[in-house]
């Protein structure tokens, strides 16, 4: 086994504004999950840091929930594929598939013994169904409503009552087995959000976008209130969880607080005000074990502290948005990565720990394309908002730091000695040095996409769409074309000198990799072929003797200089999402990420 998963840093949850997100509690309170793009993430819930991702849906997943046996998972998507799977194994084993309706998939219920599942959603004829989770058959009808059903809960004991929310601004009642309809309730005048028994089955709650939750009775379906009397919270409502022993309710709001509820008194006993932000409003809550966890529209996860409820315990941050770039760097002894992403967000995360912050400040405002770390210890770093930002990582602030704006979209950086930095944008090579623009070439015959500095710092390999790498040499403010091609067998993707500046290694939209000698006037050293499809980045090692390549068939690739036999394949290394960055820690430890918005660390031993 050449190669191993060390560590998985996950994505947060990805949210969207006015829609309610889902957090599936585990029934033996260890772990919770949540939905990115077409991955369910697990987490353990005492340390976040150990997560583990599921990505077998071939569509976006929209909600997971653990069965009350604790061994199953049903998840669902936005196609309406029901997957249950297995979360005892590694493996997560798919157990059964469905397709209860076609369209998106909005909720998830299960019976206590966990033998029947509701599916609630947007329907083309229906909006949701109830069936054994074994076989599939029907048993019982969701009807009663006519817009898309947000939300459904079962309750935990029988006799089994059953519950839905929907767009028509009503929740309703179901008895059963076989569930059948027994009648709407039309206390809210805008959408219903959520509706969620107790744990002990002896009440329910609607939470809508009329700021307004209800309680009734979790047998009959009368009301038995208004919490708060009228409105709950001054904006919609968009989750609500029990707490463990049914006497409170968390819930969670766009105007950006959570709130506990004493149920009995019908009292606010904490509210939680999470900021002044759009991004603090409050989409998502869960109660579990003493753990009370909310999510905000910024795809943070707040747990939330009873004793300080101005300011949460914790908050779990990453990326919701695919990432485009990373790059390490050795900080105060510790290894320390970096990660930018497609909404301009950069994060850093302790190699170790997976204890991660973004930077302070205002960033870049669009897509971060590519990031380097120069010797000064800044870290550069071009977007498509037309600028190259320094950064200086031991304050990691972007306020009073050099912002140097391009006449052109950058799609590339690369640092070299002497506060050099070469950038290539659109139809255009810039030179910066100590923060300035020296000089730029601008009418070029080729369209450059990637460049690169050898270590000497005297020489720059700029890789064009057209297949060829041309060297330019630099002179003092100035860059001079050498006049020499070098062919790669396709468009080049990237380029990357190696740490000794002994090789610089080519990469291309044709699946190859091309390695150079830079010693013998940059001849041809070795050709690698393996990927199925265009490779997209490339990183050396610091051993001078292996380097990495990733591609849009979703695989890595670890290859020997002097051997192109010999190679360590990581297959699926993001599963689904081309894989967009990679870069390495030491010798033996490569760093990846993707369009999944997770970073993953792997052991490669040769």
């Amino acid at each position: 086994m050449p190669y191993e998963i060390k560590k998985v840093f996950a994505s947060l949850p990805q949210v969207e504004r006015g829609v309610s997100k889902i957090i599936g509690g585990d029934p033996k309170g260890n772990n919770f999950l949540y939905t990115n793009g077409k991955c369910v993430i697990l987490r353990n819930i005492d340390n976040p840091a150990v997560a583990d991702m599921y990505t077998e849906h071939a569509h976006q997943v929209v909600v997971a929930k653990y069965a009350p046996s604790g061994f199953y998972i049903a998840s669902g998507d936005v196609s309406g594929k029901l997957r249950i799977w297995d979360t005892t194994q590694k493996e997560h084993l798919l157990k059964y598939e469905y397709q209860p309706f076609a369209g998106k998939i909005k909720d998830i219920a299960w019976t206590e013994d966990s033998k029947r599942i509701a599916v609630v959603g947007e329907g083309r004829e229906k909006f949701g169904a109830v069936f054994l989770w074994d076989s599939g058959s029907s048993v019982g009808e969701i009807t009663g409503h006519n817009k898309v059903i947000n939300s459904v809960d079962i309750k935990q004991s029988r006799p089994y009552r059953l519950a839905t929310g929907s767009d028509d601004n009503c929740a309703a009642f179901f008895e059963g087995p076989p569930f059948k309809f027994k009648f709407t309730i039309g206390d809210h005048s805008r959408f219903v959000n959520c509706v969620r028994f107790s744990p002990d089955g002896n009440r329910f709650a609607t939470a809508s976008a009329d700021g307004q939750i209800y309680i009734y009775d979790g047998k009959t379906g009368e009301q038995v209130c208004a919490l708060g009397g009228g409105k709950a919270h001054d904006g919609g409502i968009y989750a609500i969880s029990w707490s463990p022993d049914s006497t409170h309710l968390l819930s969670a709001s766009g105007d950006k607080t959570s709130k506990i509820w004493d149920v009995n008194a019908n009292s606010v006993v904490t509210t939680f005000t999470m900021g002044s932000n759009v991004l603090d409003q409050q989409l998502g809550c869960l109660w579990q074990k003493d753990h009370l966890l909310s999510i905000s529209l910024s795809g943070y996860i707040n747990y939330l502290d009873k004793n300080n409820p101005s300011k949460p315990l914790r908050v779990i941050k990453g990326h919701s948005k695919s990432i485009q770039c990373l790059t390490v760097h050795r900080n105060g002894g510790k290894s320390y990565i970096y990660s930018g992403s497609h909404d301009g967000h950069i994060n850093y995360w302790d190699s170790e720990t997976g204890e991660n912050d973004s930077f302070t400040g205002k960033g870049h405002t669009n897509q971060v394309s590519r990031m380097a770390v120069d010797e000064c210890g800044q870290l550069v770093s071009c977007s498509m908002d037309d600028t190259v930002r320094y950064t200086n990582l031991a304050l990691r602030d972007y306020s009073g730091q050099g912002v140097v704006k391009l006449d052109v979209q950058p799609k590339c950086v690369a640092v070299g000695p002497g506060g050099y930095a070469v950038v290539v944008c659109i139809g255009q090579i810039v030179l910066l040095k100590n923060q300035k623009k020296c000089s730029s070439i601008d009418s070029l015959s080729y369209e450059p996409e990637v460049v690169a500095v050898h270590p000497g710092g005297d020489t720059v390999a700029v890789g064009g769409a057209d297949g060829n790498v041309r060297l330019y040499s630099i002179l003092g403010t100035t860059l001079k074309d050498e006049g020499k091609l070098l062919e790669a067998k396709g468009p080049v993707t990237d380029v990357a000198y190696s740490h000794d500046g002994a090789f610089l290694a080519v990469c291309d939209a044709s699946k190859v990799v091309t390695v150079f000698g830079v010693a013998d006037g940059y001849s041809e050293t070795n050709v690698f072929y393996g990927h199925h499809a265009k490779i997209v980045c490339l990183a050396w090692s610091p051993d001078n003797e292996h380097f990495a390549s990733g591609g849009m068939d979703m695989m890595v690739y670890v290859w020997t200089l002097s051997d192109p036999e010999t190679r360590v394949k990581i297959q699926d290394a993001h599963r689904l999402h081309h894989v967009s960055s990679l870069a390495w820690l030491d010798e033996h430890t490569l760093v990846t990420t993707s369009h999944d918005a997770s970073v993953k660390e792997w052991t490669i031993s040769y």
